[in-house]
């Protein structure tokens, strides 16, 4: 009995596979294989989620051991402090109450924040997280600058010089992502041009906070008045 054998080079082995066996008188002519509809996979990105989350706990209890917590006595109900300051992560509103009426600072514009940064993903304009000045530069470019100018005149008329420069800040970084490109020598421009719009939202947003709530924090005495934090 005589067979031809003939080679050949392909890239799918399931299409043309090609088996070469040597059959002895002891063994078995019959090839098993199973196709596995699940494959085992390490979970690298959990892993290191896990890392991070047990560091965070170990340097927080770290802190907690030696430092006291910033307690100050019983509460005195003849005697209010002056101010009255929230908890911190609620310094933030406390310092857009200052300029806004309560239902804008303390409803309005949270709900609006976080409903921005639900919907902004699901626009056809970040549909697939690319940069935000790539495509359409020119009309982009325009509607940016009117948002930019309607939001710096509504914080001059409020008298928010606080939250004014955190938006000039982040318009400043979104300018030179306008003028640059993917392919642009510098790497923080390329990291810059391949930003989406909900990464600046988020930015702008987080920065505020931040800011806000460090002037609620150290730059405000009696009467939500502004004072230096190294003078009682």
């Amino acid at each position: 009995m005589s067979a031809d054998f003939t080679g050949g080079m392909d890239s799918n082995a399931r299409k043309t596979p090609l088996r070469i066996a040597f059959i002895t008188r002891r063994t078995s002519a019959q090839v098993k294989a199973t196709d596995e509809e699940k494959l085992q996979t390490y979970p690298e990105v959990l892993f290191r989620a896990a890392i991070a989350v047990e560091l965070l706990a170990i340097a927080l209890v770290l802190f907690a051991l030696l430092f006291n917590a910033p307690l100050e006595g019983l509460a005195d109900p003849s005697h209010t402090p002056n101010p009255a300051k929230a908890p911190w992560y609620f310094l933030g509103l406390q310092e857009m109450l200052h300029y806004f009426p309560p239902v804008v600072a303390g409803v309005l514009v949270p709900t609006l924040v976080v409903m921005a940064l639900i919907v902004i993903p699901y626009f056809r304009i970040n549909i697939e997280a690319e940069g935000l000045f790539l495509k359409d530069r020119a009309r982009r470019s325009q509607i940016f600058s009117m948002v930019v100018a309607a939001l710096v005149i509504f914080l001059l008329l409020f008298d928010v010089y606080v939250a004014l420069g955190p938006t000039l800040i982040v318009a400043a970084f979104m300018v030179v992502a306008a003028y640059s490109s993917p392919q642009s020598p510098s790497a923080f421009r390329r990291y810059l041009a391949s930003k989406p719009l909900s990464y600046w939202v988020m930015t702008w947003f987080l920065f505020e906070l931040v800011v806000l709530t460090a002037v609620g924090t150290l730059f405000r005495g009696p009467g939500w008045s502004w004072v230096l934090p190294w003078r009682s």
